[in-house]
Parts: C-alpha cells; structure tokens; sequence
C-alpha cells in the first residue's frame, strides 16, 4: 500500500465520519450540542477535503 492509497482510506474514513457527526448533530441532538457536533462535523469534512488535495503530491 503506498502513501496514496493510505490518503485515500484516509480520505473516505474522514468523509464518513464527518456525515456521521452531521448527522448526529441534526437528528439527535436538538439542543447547543448539536451545534457542536456539527461543527465538528464539518471539520472531519474539511480535513478530508485537505487528504484528498494532497493524494498525487506527497
């Protein structure tokens, strides 16, 4: 497995993560929290934004 196959299973663990706390900050959390984990949410998504730039370049 070379470094860009890492980045890509990188890349879609964090996509899914992130839809995940969305998610979760949608539909369970009706309260302040769920602010927080849909924020935190978007983080995972723009993380994996940044993985998925530096697939070919590293």
């Amino acid at each position: 497995m070379n470094k860009n196959t890492v980045l890509a299973y990188a890349t879609w663990i964090m996509i899914f993560v992130g839809l995940g706390m969305i998610a979760l900050g949608a539909f369970k959390y009706d309260e302040v929290a769920g602010w927080g984990f849909a924020a935190v949410g978007i983080g995972f998504l723009a993380v994996a934004w940044v993985f998925n730039a530096l697939k070919g370049r590293v």
